[in-house]
């Protein structure tokens, strides 16, 4: 497909005096892009309106070239994979991803071998027989991915899909999030992990208190860190005699000291993390931990937030 999957022009919602989204201009390009921001900063509103679960208030938003809400038509081309379970636990992964394409208009005989093939595809064909009840949260999750396929949409839209799987099952739906795209699907994931992200994809929209941040890939976004003093936290055990030689670096800006630990400010992180090991020989202290404590996604919003 050329041009924008989804587009979004002064996009608003509001839930009485709460607002969830808040004139929200964007395009989302083909492939996987990565919907980032904190819990309650408007991401799932942005998916619900996206995959026409609520009708905006304010502005538009097109998907494949056409409103989502209302639309049965349009509703079809996308599949919705929500954050909140939402199972009839008495029927099996098998008879719920069925009932789930029959609704989607797949005819009796061709919505089982469907939710078949779609509960393989996403690791669940052993388990497939089993009633939800007894379902782990990443088996649940793995299901509802299964609906979100199974009447085979072009457009993906995941809320925290890998939320409460284990590490093994993290990567292999990642994996097959990446192969759904490789073989022609346009996906919207959301997360508010970054690292999480980063493994699917680099191209992310930042969103927090219900405004776009940050449109981008993920390279450039962690540049706009780099703008502002970068925050580095060095544990030692000379702690003190580190920070009286580390603040007389040029691009150290700033230096707090604690028992064992050293927090500093400065404007070129690569140029510090350089010079570091020279420090360390030169009071002689053992390093026992260096971390960026600007290099997460709460930093990066916590910056764009106050621009």
């Amino acid at each position: 497909m050329s041009g924008p999957v989804i587009e979004a022009r002064g996009l608003s919602k509001w839930y009485g005096a709460v607002i969830g989204l808040n004139d929200v201009t964007c395009e989302v390009g083909p492939g996987i892009t990565g919907l980032l921001g904190p819990n309650g900063a408007g991401k799932s509103t942005f998916l619900r309106l996206v995959s026409g679960q609520l009708r905006p208030s304010a502005g538009e938003v097109r998907v494949l070239g056409a409103t989502p809400w209302n639309a049965p038509e349009a509703l079809g081309r996308i599949g919705f994979c929500p954050d909140e379970d939402a199972f009839w636990d008495g029927l099996s992964g098998l008879e719920f991803v069925t009932a789930l394409g029959r609704v989607s208009g797949l005819p009796r005989a061709r919505a089982r071998e469907r939710a078949a093939e779609v509960l393989e595809q996403v690791g669940m064909k052993e388990h497939m027989g089993r009633r939800i009840r007894g379902y782990s949260k990443g088996m649940r999750q793995r299901t509802k991915l299964a609906q979100a396929l199974v009447h085979d949409p072009a457009l993906l839209v995941l809320d925290e899909p890998l939320t409460g799987a284990d590490p093994v099952g993290r990567r292999e739906l990642r994996a097959l999030i990446q192969r759904l795209a490789a073989a022609g699907k346009h996906v919207i994931v959301s997360s508010h992990v970054l690292h999480e992200v980063e493994a699917l994809t680099s191209t992310v929209l930042l969103i927090a208190r219900g405004r776009v941040l940050a449109a981008g890939q993920v390279q450039e976004l962690r540049a706009l860190l780099d703008e502002h003093p970068h925050r580095i936290a060095i544990r030692c055990d000379r702690a003190r005699e580190l920070a009286r030689t580390v603040v007389a670096m040029p691009h150290v800006v700033g230096v707090d000291v604690e028992a064992s630990a050293v927090h500093l400010r400065t404007t070129d992180p690569a140029a510090f993390y350089a010079a570091i090991p020279g420090a360390l020989l030169e009071v002689g202290a053992t390093l026992e931990e260096l971390a960026s404590e600007d290099d997460d996604l709460s930093a990066l919003f916590q910056y764009l937030v106050r621009r």
